[in-house]
């Protein structure tokens, strides 16, 4: 799936779009440059699931966990970590496999512990502010 955005007007659609094209998977990689949007389109996605908390990128915290009517989320943010170990001290893996949601920002920092299969999604800025994205079932 390959979606252009030309406005943030048009990403509450393309969140709704995700979903659809992985109804069945929880696990989603957000792959992009700093200040791509990546934390600006797991917003939308977890509005999409009915979340009414505050969602806020989990820098400093490296997982923010939301609550919808039937879906629990984890958003990751592992910018900030230094190893892979760091993500297995804080029980990484019973977050991605608890079958709840499992948003991963800069999962490159973790190659190792990244499951078989998830959705990639990889942000690129273009021209004009303009976002290209493009959603892989791995």
């Amino acid at each position: 799936m390959e979606v252009l955005i030309n406005s943030l007007d048009e990403l509450d659609a393309t969140a709704a779009s995700i979903l659809s094209f992985a109804p069945n998977n929880r696990v989603f990689l957000f792959y992009g440059d700093m200040g791509a949007g990546k934390t600006t389109l797991i917003k939308s996605l977890c509005k999409a699931l009915g979340v009414i908390d505050n969602i806020s990128s989990p820098t400093f915290a490296i997982v923010n966990e939301y609550r919808a009517v039937n879906n629990t989320i984890y958003h990751f943010d592992f910018y900030r970590l230094k190893t892979e170990t760091e993500a297995m001290d804080m029980g990484f893996e019973e977050y991605l496999y608890s079958g709840n949601y499992c948003f991963i920002e800069w999962p490159e920092k973790i190659p190792e512990l990244l499951p078989e299969n998830y959705i990639s999604i990889n942000i690129q800025v273009i021209a004009d502010g303009a976002r290209y994205i493009t959603v892989k079932h791995i």
